[in-house]
């Protein structure tokens, strides 16, 4: 099968993704269409994000739904809200014509309410998220009787979040004889046990591989001091213009606290994690999608379901512990046949994590020294160019007469002017920095014996705020104690982030009784450690043994009504 025009796809079909640009099938299309078709087995198909599995599972299902009933007949399942409303989005073009066929998404952090009114109208097809979709099983306000198909898109995704004990809920509600069809990334033991218990004797397609997924991404990698990080991001950025990115943290501290930085910086960025409310996600993620925004900060858990294909660059500040997450947030650029750049800034003491991620996903990752400015401002010359000669929208209409006679200056007189005024600001900034590659990193003593430092910076970095006087003079004493010796950290003790501070209105002795509450299940008191009161957040020590207690116990409590969040800090 070449075209899609030989999938034996009804006309109507044809006609609407012929319009939406579908000429050639995917892979996974090629195999998985024509299954559908013609086989009544179940199927596990293996494909990575981004590779068109929407189209593969529902245009052949579509083509042989019964729009005259007016019974749900396919139900797909899937991890998170964005994804949920894309799957919709995607197969609502694809029925353009087919008006008697409907489609309802079904989803959390959205009016329940209204869902339920949506579903009165009959939909043949329902898309949605696990957690939603028991609540309306619980109203008694989604028949799965008739059921024929029943799709778990991005399988190893909704079991990686918890989703496992509504997955089987579900099952058990649907018809035996149905046809289930599995599509993940990865084959884990979790997606092995469900396809073992609620698939019967499954066909399998399998489409490329990690290796295979990545030939059209280039990756790099940028050793940085911790100190360093930031700006070594900023220059990434600024050597890399006309870029549309994520960079991806480990925590939802760290993802607010770059997304702050560069806002800050002027750059059009946006922070996508947990703490942000459903509204505000659906914020970030239109002006990104409509690329309001050219750069997107976020955590693994926000970003899935995040399908965008024109990312130019994906960027680790912090590397992932496993390597599938590596090749998994790698993966989101070079999509729609387009290259793609990786780029990670890693720590000194983090070569061992580099080079098991390297041995694990056979991927080449080349490293590159931090631009200097000089090197920056070629690229943006470059970026300006690229610009000149890829855009020629005329946006708005002005009158001719209002340009002023430039016969004084020749044309390349006239391109310097222009690069001088547009890049000023940029070349001015870098005129007498130190280039990166020339200051020397520090090492893995350096690193932990400064800890208390680092988070000091990150409070400088996120806040722009001052401190009181003692701050200032501690964070200019390099974290060394009055007597000129350097702080030691407690090795008995954690050290955790906490989300409240001055602003606030907290002060250590809140900070006391709140940890304390927080413990007091224990038969044995946790010994108390340093306390940090910053101007948006804190930070405090607890005996190492009250971990899992302080984490706990924190999520119970609110002071003077706001949430507390506490997490480990590194």
């Amino acid at each position: 099968m070449n075209l899609f025009t030989e999938s034996n796809l009804s006309p109507d079909l044809l006609k609407a993704i012929g319009e939406l640009g579908y000429e050639q099938p995917t892979e996974i299309q090629k195999q998985t269409i024509p299954f559908i078709l013609s086989d009544t087995r179940d199927l596990i198909a293996l494909a990575a994000t981004g590779t068109g599995k929407t189209a593969a599972f529902s245009l052949p299902i579509l083509d042989m739904i019964d729009d005259a009933s007016r019974k749900i007949q396919l139900l797909v399942l899937c991890p998170t809200r964005e994804l949920c409303l894309q799957i919709t989005k995607d197969i609502k073009n694809y029925t353009k014509y087919l008006p008697n066929l409907k489609t309802t998404a079904v989803y959390g952090g959205s009016s329940i309410t209204d869902q339920i009114r949506s579903l009165r109208e009959k939909p043949q097809i329902i898309v949605g998220t696990p957690g939603r979709v028991i609540d309306l099983i619980g109203r008694k306000a989604l028949d799965f009787s008739e059921i024929h198909w029943l799709v778990l898109d991005e399988a190893d995704e909704m079991l990686s979040m918890g989703f496992k004990d509504d997955l089987e809920t579900i099952l058990n509600e649907t018809p035996s004889e149905k046809q289930t069809l599995l599509f993940s990334a990865t084959m884990s033991k979790e997606v092995e046990r469900i396809t073992k218990n609620y698939l019967t004797n499954p066909h399998r397609i399998s489409v490329g591989s990690i290796n295979e997924v990545k030939k059209n991404i280039k990756h790099e990698y940028y050793v940085v001091g911790y100190r360093q990080k930031k700006e070594a991001l900023k220059r990434l950025l600024d050597a890399n213009p006309n870029q549309y990115s994520i960079i991806f943290c480990r925590t939802r501290m760290e993802t607010q606290e770059v997304a702050d930085f560069l806002m800050q910086n002027a750059y059009a960025a946006d922070a996508l994690h947990g703490d942000l409310s459903q509204a505000q996600r659906d914020t970030v993620m239109k002006k990104f999608r409509l690329k309001n925004i050219d750069i997107l900060v976020a955590t693994d858990v926000a970003a899935r379901g995040l399908d965008v294909n024109s990312l130019t660059h994906v960027i680790h500040y912090s590397l992932p512990d496993d390597p599938e997450v590596f090749v998994h947030r790698s993966g989101r650029t070079g999509r729609a046949g387009k290259d793609g750049i990786s780029m990670s800034l890693i720590k000194p003491e983090e070569s061992r994590k580099l080079k098991q991620i390297k041995l694990s996903t056979k991927i080449e990752i080349v490293e590159k020294k931090i631009p200097t400015g000089e090197e920056i401002i070629k690229a943006q010359v470059g970026g300006v160019f690229e610009k000149l000669f890829t855009e020629h929208e005329d946006l708005f209409t002005f009158d001719d007469s209002l340009i002023p006679d430039l016969s004084a200056f020749s044309k390349e007189e006239l391109v310097h002017q222009l690069l001088q005024l547009q890049l000023r600001d940029l070349a001015l900034f870098y005129k007498d920095k130190q280039d990166l590659a020339d200051q020397k990193l520090s090492n893995d003593r350096d690193d932990r014996g400064s800890r208390r430092d680092r988070d000091r910076d990150r409070g400088r970095g996120r806040d722009r705020d001052r401190g009181d006087r003692s701050e200032r003079r501690s964070d200019r004493d390099g974290g060394r104690e009055r007597g000129g010796k350097p702080k030691r950290r407690n090795e008995n003790m954690t050290r955790f982030f906490f989300n409240l501070g001055k602003r606030d209105n907290l002060k250590k002795m809140d900070m006391l009784e709140i940890i304390n509450k927080a413990t007091a299940k224990s038969k044995k008191r946790a010994d108390i450690g340093d306390i940090e009161i910053l101007e948006k957040f804190s930070f405090f020590e607890v005996e190492k043994s009250f971990k899992d207690e302080v984490l706990k116990g924190l999520q119970t409590q609110k002071f003077k009504g706001k949430d507390m969040r506490a997490e480990v800090a590194n």
